[in-house]
């Protein structure tokens, strides 16, 4: 299932498919937000924004919803 991170749920693990480098921060590109890395979602703010990721590489980012729209994950089938 294809979808973006903004729509994970906590405990959700899915793989990066395709990023917009154009609108992401070149920090999370380097922190390892890229294409096929796995990523899990570890919390998400009460208020349902900032959500903070675990990426396979041992970093943890946390991110804005609308920098979550522009990654594309597949969802691990649970």
């Amino acid at each position: 299932m294809r979808t973006t991170a903004n729509l994970l749920k906590r405990g959700d693990r899915a793989i990066i498919t395709h990023i917009d480098s154009d609108k992401i921060p070149l920090k999370l590109l380097e922190m390892g937000c890229l294409p096929g890395n796995e990523v899990e979602v570890i919390q998400i703010a009460p208020l349902g924004d900032p959500m903070y990721l675990n990426i396979n590489n041992g970093s943890h980012i946390a991110i804005r919803l609308e920098t979550a729209l522009q990654i594309e994950v597949e969802l691990f089938e649970k």
